[in-house]
């Protein structure tokens, strides 16, 4: 059905050695550090960018420009991704980086609302829109090089480290963000100190752009078929895209939940900004260790036990772990359970990725992957923070987002049963046949 396979490596030979799978992973964390930063300092950008004499009004409206960014982010996986599949892995994450480059330092050196009025939230927008682009077609190009670097049987370790990256830019974010709030005055934080990551971010990504521009790639396009890989992508695999969909919601609704903790402990339980700012350093270590091992468990017992098993244990726990972290206002098992809600996020996620991953041919993988990643983060990421802001408010119980985790949880289990297992079966055989009749 799909004779085009190309090209392959020996059993158990990585295609590329260390170095390019750090550069990519670099590349991706550094992108996605700039995500963790502004979903890290919220509330701060609310109030440069938008004060209102009522904080939940400017903190609405800041979480509402994060989640402008997700926006663009369709627009990115579509064209890079289809790029991606025509012309190289590496052109196309090359692209993604000089776009959050140019979104980045916009970030750093716009001024603030005080200064220029009305443009300055207008040209916020602007940038993360800049940024949505960037990331849209960061995610695929970069994903499917890893997967299809590694052996077959360590297809799960070698893309768990596109989520080890996010892990490691979260914990960044969050480290700077706590050594600011030890460092500055709380006015000082407010007034200028949150733009500090985002000029780390900035002076960092000219290395991830010139390690990226000596990656050495082994890519050969598919030869030419007559049908657009764009019309294939929706003709044939359209109901892959819907399940990928529907299995990211709850792995995305999560991971930022998790992100939106720090706004979370500032806001509604209260805590002080050095115990608020050490949640995302905490994350972010545990994102890296339990998403490694949560890679090798997919490739030693599967994709879909793998992703299961820890959601269900997830939504058994969730509203007796937020009751208690709102009863019990103790920054002990407020870490403690903020881990173990990490622990079985990161267990699932990376057999969700390589997952939906292996569910494409080679010659439309990025494409394909991009779509249904990015419209899934894109639809239930992000829109999340905005959720959790409006549901504690609407509501007064701040255990209310549980709710919703729990729906995208369950939603994310149904979808993958769905799915049919790849994880032993050669590269050439992949996506031949990817639901169970």
């Amino acid at each position: 059905m799909y004779p085009y396979e190309a090209p392959q490596q020996r059993l158990g030979e990585p295609i590329v050695g260390k170095k390019e799978i750090l550069a990519v992973v670099l590349g991706a964390g550094i992108e996605f550090f700039d995500f963790s930063a502004y979903a890290t300092f919220a509330v701060m950008i609310g109030r440069a960018f938008f004060p209102a004499q009522n904080a939940f009004t400017s903190l609405l409206l800041s979480v509402s420009v994060f989640g402008v960014g997700f926006i663009a982010r369709p627009f990115g996986a579509v064209v890079l991704g289809a790029y991606a599949d025509r012309a190289g892995r590496k052109p196309a994450m090359l692209l993604s980086m000089v776009g959050m480059t140019l979104g980045t330092a916009g970030l750093v050196l716009l001024p603030d609302y005080a200064s220029i009025g009305m443009a300055a939230p207008i040209l916020l927008v602007i940038f993360r829109l800049v940024q949505g682009l960037a990331w849209g077609g960061e995610a695929g190009p970069a994903t499917t090089f890893l997967m299809e670097a590694a052996a077959g049987p360590k297809r799960g370790l070698y893309t768990s480290w596109q989520i080890v990256s996010q892990g490691a830019a979260g914990l960044c974010a969050g480290a700077i963000g706590y050594w600011l709030s030890l460092l500055l005055t709380s006015e000082q934080l407010y007034d200028w100190g949150w733009r500090v990551p985002f000029a780390v971010g900035l002076s960092i990504l000219p290395v991830a752009l010139y390690l990226r521009s000596h990656l050495q790639e082994r890519f050969e396009a598919a030869p030419p078929s007559g049908t657009s890989l764009l019309n294939e992508v929706f003709s044939r695999y359209l109901g892959v895209i819907l399940v990928g969909m529907l299995m990211i919601s709850g792995s995305t609704i999560t991971q930022y939940f998790l992100n939106y903790l720090a706004t979370y402990a500032l806001h509604d339980l209260g805590y002080p900004a050095s115990v608020a700012m050490a949640s995302p350093i905490l994350i972010g270590l545990g994102v890296m260790v339990f998403s490694l091992l949560g890679g090798l468990m997919a490739d030693r017992f599967g994709r879909k036990v793998t992703i299961i098993l820890p959601r269900l244990v997830l939504i058994a726990l969730l509203l007796p772990g937020l009751g208690l972290i709102n009863d019990w206002k103790a920054p002990w098992l407020y870490f403690s359970v903020v881990s173990l809600f990490t622990a079985l996020q990161c267990l699932s996620g990376a057999g969700l990725v390589v997952a939906l991953c292996e569910s494409f041919p080679r010659h439309i993988r990025s494409s394909g992957f991009s779509i249904a990643y990015t419209f899934g983060i894109t639809l239930f990421g992000g829109t999340a923070q905005i959720l959790f802001s409006w549901l504690v408010e609407a509501t007064g119980n701040p255990v209310s987002p549980g709710y919703y985790l729990i729906a995208g949880n369950v939603v994310c289990i149904l979808a993958t049963l769905f799915l049919k297992e790849q994880y032993n079966r050669p590269a050439a055989a992949q996506a031949s046949q990817w639901m169970h009749r």
